[in-house]
């Protein structure tokens, strides 16, 4: 019997561009599984494996995570900047 495969998106954004890679990845596939076959580490070297944070549709998922069909797995950068400390120096600025 054939191994049933699914498609998977691995979406990564930089403050420049977006990028979305599909790969077909066996069904019971995890969140590292399609981030590894997307190769956007290779691409990105700035995104550091250890410290990944992922999503799938923007809900925060741990790596071991498993898949369906048509999910879309996010990479999402570390912030630079505090958003509360953010606010806060526009509010002294004022």
């Amino acid at each position: 019997m054939p191994e049933t495969l699914i498609d998977i998106e691995v979406a990564y954004a930089t403050a420049g561009q977006q990028v979305i890679v599909t790969v077909k990845l066996p069904e019971g596939s995890d969140v590292e599984t399609a981030i590894t076959a997307s190769r956007l580490l290779e691409r990105f070297p700035e995104i550091a494996k250890s410290a990944l944070n992922v999503g799938i549709f923007a809900n925060v998922c741990k790596l071991g995570q498993p898949l369906k069909q048509a999910d879309r797995v996010e990479i999402y950068r570390a912030l630079h900047h505090d958003p509360k400390e953010a606010r806060r120096q526009r509010a002294i600025k004022k």
